[in-house]
């Protein structure tokens, strides 16, 4: 009897706990949870885990490193490249953000309207979303290629210039190049998203202003917006984090070029810790994005708790 008491009861009694904690609520809710966590953990959170060690080491390629603190980081403060890096990365981010938001909310608006075709012109919005990144990067090559540019041609016919432009040969030409590319690439997510939640407002509110003599202003302020506003939040907040962590479209176009006029931390770290070899360096760099990425979720996180974000009221 006493050997059962210290097991915690019978073995009948253990059966309908855990038949119990099976059919229970809440513990049927952490169960189905259990293989997403086990998902997330193994593929998110380990490589996460082990990129801030590897950014703590002087690890190479080949070479398991040791132990050096912030050394990395350190020297990082130092690099001209990196801070180079900091700065392309935020105004490419910022840019291509505001107006990937302007113009998909835009286009969000138009195809909610009733219009001819309207489910083509939805398929047509999406292609720049569902063509693989590399073959769009490769597209936007040839459109900015020096010497045969379709914009520089079309610009000479106009006689707006007398020489092609430099798009991918100039430092600032290069950063608006990958941007407008980002941008074009981006906008279907946005206008798509949107649109599905412009699906959701209901009709009777827009009849309600429409009687209340608001303009089409006045609706979009006042009816269209607040109700937006959650979806706003959260697809801007993918958004941003898509666009921060951008590699691929960078890579393909530019390489980080000219001169390092368009690498973003995501490309330096790749150039450092697998091109050159310093896994250390190129973790640290990878570590250092972080504290952005945790400051574009934390202002849409907090956003959505204040009561204004969610019902399009301010506080009082």
């Amino acid at each position: 009897m006493a050997n059962v008491a210290a097991s915690g009861g019978t073995p009948g009694d253990q059966m309908g706990l855990l038949r119990r904690l099976s059919y229970n609520t809440n513990w049927l809710g952490f169960w189905y949870m259990l293989p997403a966590a086990a998902f997330l953990v193994l593929f998110l959170a380990y490589p996460l885990g082990l990129g801030v060690w590897l950014s703590m080491t002087d690890a190479k390629i080949g070479r398991e490193g040791v132990f050096v603190g912030f050394e990395n980081f350190t020297w990082l403060w130092d690099d001209s490249v990196f801070w180079l890096s900091v700065f392309n990365t935020l105004v490419y981010t910022t840019v291509a953000s505001l107006f990937k938001f302007g113009i998909g909310l835009y286009l969000a608006i138009l195809l909610n309207n009733n219009m001819p075709f309207k489910a083509f012109l939805r398929a047509i919005v999406l292609l720049p979303f569902i063509v693989p990144t590399v073959l769009s990067a490769v597209a936007f090559w040839w459109i900015y290629d020096p010497s045969f540019s379709i914009i520089s041609w079309t610009l000479r016919e106009l006689g707006w210039i007398e020489t092609n432009v430099n798009f991918l040969g100039e430092p600032w030409n290069a950063r608006w190049s990958v941007i407008v590319a980002n941008i074009w690439r981006g906008i279907p997510f946005v206008a798509i998203t949107l649109l599905a939640g412009l699906q959701t407002v209901s009709p009777s509110l827009y009849e309600a202003a429409t009687i209340d003599g608001a303009n089409r202003w006045q609706i979009f302020r006042h009816v269209t917006y607040p109700m937006l506003t959650p979806i706003i939040a959260v697809v801007m907040t993918f958004s941003v984090l898509f666009t921060f962590t951008d590699f691929q479209l960078i890579w393909a176009i530019t390489r980080g070029g000219p001169v390092n006029a368009t690498h973003l931390m995501a490309t330096l770290s790749y150039q450092r810790a697998i091109l050159g070899g310093y896994l250390g360096e190129g973790a640290a760099i990878s570590t250092a994005m972080i504290p952005f990425l945790l400051g574009a979720i934390m202002i849409s996180w907090f956003g959505l708790q204040r009561r204004k974000w969610q019902q399009g009221e301010s506080d009082e």
